[in-house]
């Protein structure tokens, strides 16, 4: 059989190569060409179509993402504002006590942000490391407007005692340059000694480290308890005939028609101890007066709550793979002997699987972000870290504390996503 070669324009046969016209399009132009261009016509044509999406995901999720990262590594507040200080942190190594230089650097940038109305942001900036420190900066700015004398050490700490406390030369020098780690070091409840090496923080400032085991605990809790609710509705929905499913599925819906907040303040009114709970079982004599449950401002109230709110995220997934089980294979497996719980042990529920995984990523996700709901719900014992960074975010203004901690729940929830992966295989998950 003869070969066609278009590039080389000649056909191969039992003879030998023989010469002919080269393959060209109706228009002229040489097919390889022509096919080349059509090809790239066609990326062309699918990158404009994808080109909205792809603008949307960059400038809504991959910019802030970036941003964030930048905000947890970058302050300039002190640095900025401080540049002869700064210089000589500089100069000299970490454990210097500060000299008559340095206090001269120290009343000269004093003078200068005084002038400048900066001083606040330079008090601001110590003021994360040291509270109360932003009156210190603020105070000596007042008194600074008119210059210090010579010599700078005397008048300064004759304006305050406190600029001679070392470990606020320390943390001055920790914030003189602008790029840190020391948020991160804080988000996981360490900082530096006078030597500049990574040491425990004090007792009373650990609160990072417990606040990530709480809320991955509480997550878990909810994602097993949504688990344990919404596995046998989810069998339901899949297994009742049509009308009665719809109807169960509108009721699993209605949460998604009612505002979050709407819902989280019903819960409070639910399990306060006065509320509607407690009231029915003093009613019902399971409980007395005087021992009425304390469900609110708890991890009791947190996890109660959540559940309600993630359950159906849980559901659906859970709902979408079983309706695609066929039945005929539990009946054939009890046909041949197994009995209903090793029916469904071995033959139903790892059908499920994908589901769950898909449910399970899903609420433990949702829920390691949550703060509307542990905030109002939650009080003290029930706050999860995302309230502790909206708080940096709204109150303290420390952005980059709120940064550094949202970067690391951020690296957490990659983390488990990829031994979720390596365990069960994220081509296994499905959402639908």
């Amino acid at each position: 059989m003869a070969a066609l070669d278009p590039h080389a324009a000649v056909v191969t046969g039992a003879t030998g190569a023989v010469p002919v016209a080269a393959l060209t399009t109706a228009d002229g132009r040489p097919l390889a060409r022509a096919l080349a261009i059509s090809s790239r016509r066609a990326r062309r044509r699918a990158f404009l179509l994808v080109l909205p999406l792809l603008a949307f995901v960059l400038i809504t999720f991959v910019v802030p993402i970036g941003q964030m990262l930048h905000r947890s590594m970058y302050n300039d507040g002190f640095a900025a504002n401080m540049p002869q200080v700064s210089q000589w942190f500089a100069d000299t190594p970490p454990g210097t006590e500060p000299d008559e230089a340095a206090f001269a650097a120290l009343a000269a940038d004093l003078t200068a942000a005084a002038e400048a109305k900066t001083i606040g942001i330079v008090g601001t900036r110590i003021n994360y490391d040291v509270p109360g420190t932003r009156s210190l900066f603020t105070a000596t700015g007042r008194k600074a407007r008119g210059g210090f004398e010579p010599p700078y050490k005397a008048a300064l700490l004759d304006a305050d005692e406190k600029w001679g406390d070392l470990r606020l030369w320390r943390v001055m020098r920790n914030a003189s340059t602008a790029y840190t780690s020391n948020f991160y070091l804080a988000a996981v409840d360490r900082t530096r000694d006078d030597e500049g090496r990574i040491v425990m923080a004090p007792a009373q400032q650990q609160v990072y480290v417990m606040l990530f085991q709480r809320t991955l605990v509480l997550s878990l809790l909810i994602t097993l308890t949504t688990f344990l609710l919404g596995f046998p509705i989810a069998h339901l929905l899949a297994t009742l005939p049509m009308r009665r499913s719809n109807l169960l599925m509108i009721l699993v819906l209605l949460p998604f028609w009612t505002s979050l907040l709407v819902r989280t303040t019903a819960w409070m009114v639910l399990l306060q101890q006065q509320g509607v709970i407690n009231d029915l079982l003093v009613w019902m004599g399971a409980i007395d007066e005087q021992g009425r449950l304390s469900m609110m401002y708890n991890q009791i109230g947190t996890v109660i709550a959540m559940t309600h709110i993630l359950l159906p995220f849980m559901i659906l997934p859970l709902y979408s793979v079983m309706r695609t089980i066929n039945p005929s294979y539990v009946r054939a497996a009890r046909s041949l002997g197994a009995t209903s719980w090793t029916a469904f042990r071995r033959v139903y529920f790892p059908q499920t699987l994908p589901g769950l995984g898909a449910g399970a990523l899903l609420v433990f996700i949702l829920a390691v972000g949550y703060y509307i709901t542990p905030a109002l719900v939650g009080g003290s014992s029930g706050q999860l870290i995302s309230n502790m960074i909206a708080m940096h975010m709204t109150e303290t203004l420390n952005w980059s504390m709120a940064a550094a901690l949202a970067a690391l729940l951020l690296g957490g929830v990659l983390v488990l996503y990829w031994v979720y992966d390596r365990l069960v295989g994220i081509d296994n998950l499905k959402l639908g």
